[in-house]
């Protein structure tokens, strides 16, 4: 970065508001209460973002007598508030990563999944929750030459599953959204959309309410211990006896040790512009509104806000030693200005806009880019964790997996083999930071050179996610 683009990133960052973009409104529904003394309830659910909500209205609507949600902050406080938005149907990290780790269960999953988003949809119609939702569906682009034979394979692969998949030159894609980088790019109209997470978040918390959850946020979990009859769980401010449990905790410190092998936490940044005018509206295009993302390892998202800013973030996703995640480390200036300086690049004819909001999130990945399920304690304990930055639509699909684990169900998701297969954990530290970023550097010597690397093509043969 030189300095006059390091100077103008900072300028354009001066007034970010270091919180994220979606729950950073007046409207926000007040807080409830922490649990304070001691209590019981028939399920308890630890995480109050999308994979613990769902879970509370789908157990309710199952016919689970008390049902309780814990959450350490607010209800969205997590990824759950702080992700782009983008609403996919896929399960499986993409249908290329599926086609790779799960290529026999494609079809089942990618059914799935787009049923999974259907319903959800059909939920927010039912609930009347206004999530902003939209089936835009999405473009991926090309900024490297190397990327325009990826995009063409991925064409092919998408039309193959019954996708509408429209491979575009740079001329075409330029035409549609308006950037100097772009070579190329793929237009998928079905599939994929957007949303506010937010709203999506605050709305799913009334419906569980209605359906009489009982929620505490503020409540934070420091331990739980087998009982005779279920599980006690030590809180905050108190204590819950529950029946079974089910964890939804994404990346931060589960509360099952096998489960710190499984998940890697990593922040993800973001940041969000001020509103556009017209004339900045109409220099970039745009008009069908979709969400953008480049095709390399490290990537970009982007979209429109339905108040016309753009939400940018990505690609400098950062992993800490010892698994650490501290909230401090939300604020990375160096990872807020990179996104900066390359958000003017892409768009140069936006220099000089503003960012209102800066933030990071907590990834919650896997060794395969995708979730791990499972049971503790004799069945009483079931977890859903891992979506790796999909989680918006396939937390639901995952709450609910969860839910047939925990009573022992035989269903078509618990017979899958990505729920009966765990992923390769990874290794501790002190190698785990080392790890991690050597492989980083690998993915980004295949970004710049469109080579894969013996490392890479190794790990692909044991199944490890980074080929997606």
């Amino acid at each position: 970065m030189t300095a006059r683009t390091a100077g103008s990133a900072k300028a354009a960052l001066a007034d970010a508001a270091p919180v994220p973009f979606w729950t950073d409104r007046p409207d926000r529904p007040e807080a409830r209460e922490p649990l304070r003394g001691t209590t019981q309830a028939d399920l308890l659910i630890v995480g109050g973002g999308f994979t613990g909500l769902w879970a509370a209205i789908e157990a309710s609507d199952r016919g689970v007598g008390d049902v309780a949600v814990v959450e350490a902050e607010e209800v969205g406080f997590g990824a759950s508030g702080r992700n782009g938005g983008f609403l996919s149907e896929s399960l499986t990290h993409g249908l290329a990563h599926g086609e790779a780790l799960w290529g026999r269960e494609l079809r089942e999953l990618t059914r799935l999944g787009r049923q999974n988003v259907s319903e959800i949809l059909e939920f927010c119609r039912a609930e009347r929750i206004d999530a902003k939702a939209t089936m835009c569906g999405k473009s991926t682009v090309a900024t490297r030459p190397h990327h325009l034979a990826q995009l063409q394979v991925a064409r092919d692969l998408h039309l193959r599953h019954g996708e509408q998949a429209e491979l575009l030159d740079g001329d075409q894609m330029r035409a549609d959204v308006d950037s100097p980088t772009y070579l190329g790019g793929l237009k998928l109209t079905t599939g994929s959309g957007l949303l506010d997470p937010a709203l999506l978040c605050w709305g799913l918390k009334s419906a569980a309410l209605r359906r009489g959850v009982r929620i505490y946020e503020h409540t934070s979990v420091h331990a739980m211990r087998r009982s005779h009859a279920g599980i006690q769980v030590t809180t905050s401010h108190g204590s819950v006896h529950a029946r079974k449990v089910l964890l939804a905790t994404n990346a931060y410190p589960p509360l099952l040790r096998r489960l710190r092998h499984r998940i890697l936490p990593i922040f993800d940044h973001v940041l969000v512009t001020e509103q556009l005018s017209e004339r900045q509206r109409a220099s970039v295009g745009w008009r069908d509104g979709q969400g953008l993302t480049d095709i390399g390892n490290q990537f970009h998202y982007y979209r429109r806000t339905p108040d016309d800013r753009i939400l940018w973030g990505g690609y400098d996703a950062i992993y800490y030693f010892g698994n650490r995640t501290d909230a401090w480390r939300e604020q990375r200036d160096a990872s807020h200005a990179l996104l900066a300086q390359q958000f003017t690049e892409t768009f140069p004819q936006l220099e000089g806009v503003q960012f209102t909001h800066r933030w990071a999130g907590l990834i919650d990945s896997t060794s395969r880019f995708t979730p791990v399920f499972g049971t503790a304690m004799s069945g009483r304990l079931a977890y859903s964790v891992g979506f790796t930055g999909l989680g918006v639509a396939a937390s639901r699909f995952g709450s609910g997996t969860a839910l047939d684990l925990l009573e022992g169900r035989d269903t078509e998701r618990t017979r899958l083999q990505m729920v009966r297969r765990k992923p390769i954990p990874f290794p501790p530290e002190p190698l785990r930071y080392p790890t991690v970023q050597f492989t980083r550097r690998s993915l980004a010597r295949e970004d710049a050179t469109g080579q894969r690397g013996l490392y890479l093509r190794t790990l692909d043969r044991f199944g490890i996610g980074f080929n997606s």
